[in-house]
C-alpha cells in the first residue's frame, strides 16, 4: 500500500510539471524569465478576464484583505505580492452609484458657452419698420424682431453652468466600485512604479535619431500594437487604459499613435467613466494608492476620541 501511494504521488507531481520550453515562449520579449508553480501562466492568460465572472464571485468571499499582485512592465512578470482591504478593491457591484457618478462627470466637464442673441443684442434700429395700418400688409415691429431673417432669437441658449451636485461620500464609494469591478473581472493590473515603455536597441541607435518623414511615429505604431496583441490588452481584448503618476514620454507617445487600442492619462485625467470603458486598467501601484487615499471618505469616521479621528482601512 505504502508502495502505491507513492506511484501515486508521484504521478499527480508528474501531472502538475510544466515545460521550461513553454515558459520561454510565453512572451515575445527576447529576456525570459522563470515563474513559480502559484504565478505559472502564459503572459497573455495574466490579462484575460475571467471566463465566468458570476461563478468566480460566488465562490470566493473574502473577509478582511484581497490578494493583489504587482507585475513589472512591460513584461508582466509578477513581483511581488500585496494585501488589500476588501473595502477598497472588492466592494460589490452598484450600476446606482456609479450612474450617478458618470452623470455627475459629465455635467460638470460640460462647456456651457453656447450663446446667442436677443432683439435687445441684434445691432441695428430699434425704429418701426412701417405703419400700424394703412399698407395692407402685416404690423411689423423693428428690424430685430425674431420673425425675421437677422433677426434676435426668442428664449435661445446663454451661458450657464450644466455642473450639479453630489455627495462626496456617494462620489468616493462610486471610484471604489469601479476599481472593485475591474478587480473582480481580474482586468485591473498593477504594475511597479515607473512605468514606462523600453524600446529595442536598434530603435535607440537608429531609429529614435534618424528616422524622419513619418517613418519614427511607424515604427512605434508597429511596435506598440505587437506589444499589446502579445500581452493580450488590445482591441480584440476590449482596449486598454494605462494610468501613470507623472507623463512617461515614450509611452504615451506610443499610445497616441494607435488609439484603437487604447490610451495612456495621467492620474490627474482620470475618472470613474474611464475606469469603465475600455476592457483593462494598468496602473502604477503608487496611482492605485493615490486613488484610494483621494476616495475613502465614507470610511473616515468624524469622531474624535482622545484627540485622533477614526481612519478607514490602510491603502496596501
Amino acid at each position: 500500500m505504502a508502495g502505491k501511494g507513492i506511484g501515486c504521488l508521484s504521478e499527480a507531481l508528474g501531472a502538475l510539471r510544466i515545460s521550461a520550453p513553454r515558459l520561454a515562449t510565453t512572451t515575445g520579449f527576447s529576456r525570459q524569465f522563470a515563474r513559480s508553480m502559484a504565478t505559472e501562466a502564459p503572459a497573455k492568460d495574466i490579462t484575460r478576464s475571467a471566463s465566468n465572472a458570476q461563478s468566480l464571485m460566488q465562490s470566493w468571499n473574502p473577509i478582511s484583505t484581497v490578494p493583489v499582485t504587482i507585475h513589472s512592465f512591460p513584461s508582466l512578470e509578477p513581483q511581488s505580492l500585496e494585501q488589500w482591504s476588501v473595502q477598497h478593491l472588492y466592494l460589490p457591484l452598484r450600476r446606482d452609484l456609479l450612474h450617478l457618478a458618470v452623470v455627475y462627470e459629465g455635467d460638470n466637464t460640460r462647456q456651457g458657452t453656447a450663446s446667442s442673441k436677443t432683439r435687445w443684442d441684434v445691432h441695428g434700429s430699434h425704429r418701426k419698420m412701417r405703419p400700424q395700418k394703412g399698407t395692407g400688409r402685416a404690423r411689423q415691429g423693428t428690424r430685430q424682431s425674431p420673425l425675421l431673417r437677422g433677426g434676435g432669437k426668442s428664449h435661445g441658449p446663454h451661458p450657464r453652468d450644466f455642473g450639479t451636485r453630489l455627495n462626496r461620500k456617494v462620489y468616493d464609494k462610486a471610484w471604489r466600485t469601479a476599481l472593485s469591478y475591474r478587480y473582480r473581472r481580474g482586468e485591473l493590473i498593477i504594475c511597479e512604479d515607473g512605468m514606462e515603455l523600453s524600446m529595442p536597441e536598434d530603435f535607440e541607435i537608429v531609429a529614435d535619431k534618424y528616422l524622419k518623414d513619418g517613418l519614427r511615429e511607424a515604427y512605434l505604431k508597429k511596435y506598440m500594437s505587437g506589444m499589446l496583441n502579445t500581452l493580450g490588452l488590445g482591441r480584440d481584448d476590449g482596449r486598454t487604459l494605462f494610468v501613470t503618476g507623472d507623463r512617461r514620454d515614450r509611452l504615451y507617445e506610443a499610445m497616441e499613435q494607435v488609439p484603437w487600442e487604447g490610451r495612456a492619462l495621467d492620474v490627474e485625467d482620470v475618472d470613474v467613466k474611464d475606469l469603465l470603458e475600455t476592457g483593462k486598467v494598468v496602473m502604477e501601484r503608487s496611482v492605485l494608492r493615490e486613488m484610494i487615499e483621494q476616495h475613502q471618505s465614507d470610511l473616515v469616521s468624524r469622531i474624535v476620541i482622545n484627540g485622533f479621528a477614526k481612519g478607514g482601512a490602510s491603502a496596501g
